[in-house]
């Protein structure tokens, strides 16, 4: 199971839950590891026994064993040799790498649904102040930072080390003493680059931060375009992205050269030790008893230690942008999430409508600033209620108290005499339905707005678009149900989206029904149409309406009236208008 963590600790207990991989792609890391050097000794010892007459017994046992052959026949013999380890050594690190990269992949697969599950239930609160842009930049950049580290950075340590202890045992072998002045002073080049990359990693840390600025003011500027447009703002929008844009230029050419040169500086140093190490060989063979051909065989040794080093020295530049990435992956988990409650009972089951009773409800987006100050409604079973007053009164709030977008502290609310404390949000959700003013509509067909994915049949979607006023929409669409409606719905008018929302509500069945001023872009003549075809659907069912037009509230059975996130007054229609015509003043 994905933990609701990202460290680098986590990540390798999630490495460590694939024992039986691991211990395989270890296997076969320690038999690539183990071909490959062997290598740098065969070459050497044919340099001392065939040129310079010193025999190691290697020429010996190919006589005795193998076969028989002039000088030019070992050296193929040998040749052949090299090349079928090179070979075997190949396939079995392309085979490792499969290895570590399917581990990898599995294991950020897992932690991006661990993610998105996170997200699914965030709190509205928390998502209506989060920047899309840097949250998608997490799940993919980051995220692939982490993939990479699992999949490559890992994988080539373990090679790595492995190299690094074969060339110290065989440079024991050969020199003990020329191996230990090897041994003593190359770690001195990890200590030096360990120091570099934690400044390094802070730049990176700086680039990435830049990357999701810029990622989230260009989301959204894109997300924003048509209203930009219209605003004709496109200039200071796109202003700001320019800039961010310029930000992210100057952190990654920053990190980009001073990354580089620290690498080239390690590299540097390595070099000059092998130099070094070089200088101090030639001194071995002239002062004791290392002959020229295990003297190569240093050389080549050192040289396989440079790939090895340099694997080691790049971990500590992946494992703090690893760290980095691990942190900003676990900002969204410290995001806040809906309450997860235990449900007992249902008390939608089997009906057509319920009772809702708001209790003593206060609410505030902002500690010590209520937004709704003790409220107090009960809608009837299958009633039709109004709630009316003017605008920042706090009624669009209350709607999304009641379907449970927001949670809340104070107060209680009774669907059918079961507390909000005991009832699943998703289940308040499946059989209550908000209608907002400016409905959300996805890029894409009609029929996916109307269904969201959920299966009805033709008979009950034509009978929703002919409830919902839209018969001769679809007749203008070319391809009817199939028909892309853009971006937000940008190809039908604001009426139209009002409408293909409520064709949604109907194909859901919802118990309750909230209309938050939700025909507000409708002709006075169409929603009468509308609101008439809705009469026989909405007869048996419970209806909340938000509205500023007292067309659309003259057939509610009780109003209620909102002022500064108080209830003011409630009562019937005519009750209200014989104590106070000012609350309909404003209404058309």
């Amino acid at each position: 199971m994905p933990t609701k963590k990202c460290t680098i600790k986590t990540l390798l207990e999630q490495l460590l839950m694939y024992k039986r991989e691991v211990v395989i792609g270890n296997i076969i890391a320690i038999l690539a590891t183990f071909l490959v050097a062997l290598i740098p000794l065969l070459i050497p010892i044919l340099v001392d026994e065939l040129l310079l007459g010193k025999d190691h017994g290697f020429i010996t046992f190919v006589s005795q064993h193998l076969f028989t052959s002039d000088t030019k026949g070992y050296v193929f013999f040998v040749l052949a040799i090299i090349i079928v380890l090179r070979i075997l050594s190949t396939l079995l690190s392309i085979l490792q790498t499969k290895i570590f990269v399917s581990i990898s992949k599995n294991i950020t697969y897992d932690m991006r649904v661990a993610l998105l599950e996170h997200l699914k239930r965030i709190s509205l609160k928390e998502f209506e102040m989060m920047r899309v842009g840097a949250v998608t930049s997490k799940l993919v950049t980051d995220i692939e930072t982490i993939d990479g580290f699992i999949s490559s950075t890992i994988s080539k340590l373990i090679v790595a080390v492995l190299l690094l202890l074969f060339s110290a045992v065989v440079l024991l072998g050969i020199h003990w003493q020329l191996a230990i002045f090897i041994l003593i002073t190359n770690p001195l080049v990890v200590l030096f680059t360990v120091k570099m990359a934690r400044s390094i990693g802070e730049l990176k840390k700086q680039e990435n931060k830049a990357v999701e600025m810029f990622q989230s003011t260009l989301t959204e500027t894109l997300e924003l375009f048509h209203q930009i447009r219209a605003a004709n703002k496109e200039d200071y929008f796109f202003k700001q992205s320019k800039q961010k844009a310029e930000a992210l230029k100057e952190h990654a050419v920053n990190y980009g050269y001073k990354s580089d040169a620290s690498q080239k500086f390690s590299s540097l140093v390595f070099l000059t030790g092998y130099e070094i190490f070089r200088a101090v060989s030639i001194l071995a063979v002239a002062y004791s008893d290392l002959s020229v051909g295990l003297m190569l065989a240093i050389f080549s040794y050192l040289w396989v230690m440079v790939g090895p080093t340099h694997d080691i020295i790049n971990f500590q530049y992946v494992l703090s942008s690893a760290k980095a990435a691990c942190g900003r992956v676990e900002s969204i988990y410290e995001m806040e999430q809906e309450p997860q409650i235990t449900q007992s009972s249902d008390p939608f089951t089997g009906k057509h409508a319920i009772a809702i009773e708001v209790k003593n409800l206060s609410f505030a987006y902002l500690e010590n600033k209520d937004i709704l100050t003790n409220i107090s409604m009960y809608f009837e079973e299958g009633s039709k209620v109004a709630i009316v007053g003017a605008s920042g009164s706090g009624k669009t709030t209350l709607s999304n108290i009641l379907v449970g977008f927001y949670p809340f502290h104070t107060g209680e609310i009774l669907y059918d005499g079961v507390s909000n404390k005991t009832l699943k949000l998703s289940t308040i959700r499946e059989n209550i339905h908000l209608i907002l003013q400016h409905p959300k509509l996805f890029n894409d067909t009609m029929r996916f707005n109307l269904t969201l994915g959920k299966h009805y049949s033709d008979e009950a979607v034509k009978n929703a678009l002919h409830i919902a006023q839209l018969d001769d929409v679809m007749e203008r669409l070319d391809l009817g149900l199939d028909t892309l409606v853009g971006k937000d719905g940008i190809k039908l008018s604001g009426g139209q989206r009002q409408r293909v929302a409520i064709a949604r509500m109907i194909l859901s069945d919802p118990k309750v029904v909230i209309f938050d001023e939700s025909t507000s872009a409708l002709d006075v003549h169409t929603e009468v149409r509308l609101f008439g075809a809705l009469q026989d659907f909405l007869a048996d069912k419970t209806v909340i309406t938000i509205a500023h037009r007292l067309s659309t509230i003259k057939s509610a059975e009780h109003i209620y009236v909102l002022e500064d996130g108080v209830v003011v007054d409630s009562g019937t229609p005519k009750e209200l208008l014989e104590k106070d015509q000012s609350y309909f003043s404003s209404m058309v």
